[in-house]
């Protein structure tokens, strides 16, 4: 079959100008993928048994942190191993797995930062329909909404990427990128259908990015009115907010470097700008709501003093 890669291994060069260091990268990364694990477990262990944390917000903050765990999980094993061996490869099948997982969760962040965006628009600006709109039902479908979108638009994408006939095999990159394999096909392979489908996935998603801007107008436009309001902005939309224009800025950073950023930048600086995504979010989520949010930090806190009693 014409369309079918014989490509079966692909090359990470993204670690080569690191390898004289690479047991102290591995050192402080295992540390900091400990630390990702460790907090983003622990708020979702903290909502599951607190039963008076089984409200939207929270269950959406706990389905926020279990998306970080599987993005996460989708890149710092891998990197560990290939800090440790040489040369730094990866099979066919695990690089199209590895960059479904890259994609689904970038944009599975954005679907969960949108939902988390409505549920907060109904609780200030809709108080008196919060309870008959964000139901139960209501809830789950939200998530589902946030997961099976991004898992069915990429397991199309990814489809389309493992028909193409590959003439390279060398990612300059820490892991694998869909788009970067595209780039690898041969000049002769039709691509009409994965750039139909990469535009109307950037469409989606810039509707989604439109969507959370147009409830955080509403939101703003109706705290000003009202001092309550404006404490539960504080208290619940803030810590939702300093999430979403992180996430953006660091997202829409990584994709405009990655396709009109130059090459001529060190590796290093390179390595960084493609992973920040992974670096700052599953870190700075947990963090922020764990302090943020009264009813988690109280929770946290009477457990740290339970265990010092």
């Amino acid at each position: 079959m014409d369309n079918v890669s014989v490509v079966r291994i692909f090359l990470l060069s993204g670690t080569n100008e690191t390898m004289h260091y690479r047991i102290a990268i591995f050192s402080l990364t295992l540390l900091y993928y400990w630390v990702i694990l460790f907090l983003n477990t622990a708020i979702i262990m903290v909502i599951i048994l607190d039963q008076n944390l089984h409200e939207p917000m929270y269950i959406l903050l706990c389905s926020f942190c279990i998306n970080g765990l599987y993005g996460t999980t989708g890149f710092y094993p891998k990197f560990l191993f290939d800090l440790l061996s040489s040369p730094q490869q990866i099979s066919y099948e695990g690089c199209l797995l590895q960059a479904f997982v890259m994609y689904s969760f970038a944009c599975c962040e954005l679907c969960i930062l949108a939902v988390m965006a409505y549920d907060r628009y109904l609780a200030i600006c809709r108080p008196l329909h919060y309870h008959f709109v964000m139901t139960k039902r209501r809830l789950s479908q939200l998530i589902c909404f946030s997961w099976l979108t991004p898992f069915s638009i990429f397991s199309i994408s990814i489809f389309l990427t493992s028909t193409m006939k590959l003439c390279g095999a060398k990612i300059p990159k820490l892991f694998c990128v869909n788009w970067i394999i595209v780039k690898l096909a041969c000049p002769d392979t039709e691509t009409v259908a994965s750039n139909i489908l990469s535009y109307a996935t950037t469409i989606i998603y810039a509707c989604h990015g439109l969507f959370t801007i147009w409830t955080y107008m509403h939101m703003i436009r109706t705290c000003v009115r009202s001092k309550d309001d404006r404490a539960k902005f504080m208290q619940t939309c803030v810590p939702h907010l300093v999430s979403l224009v992180t996430f953006l800025v660091v997202i829409i950073f990584d994709l405009m470097y990655m396709r009109f950023g130059s090459t001529d930048l060190p590796q290093s600086i390179q390595n960084f700008i493609a992973i920040e995504f992974l670096l700052i979010s599953p870190v700075l989520n947990p963090l922020i709501y764990g302090f943020k949010l009264t009813k988690i930090r109280n929770r946290i806190l009477g457990l740290v003093n339970f265990d010092k009693k």
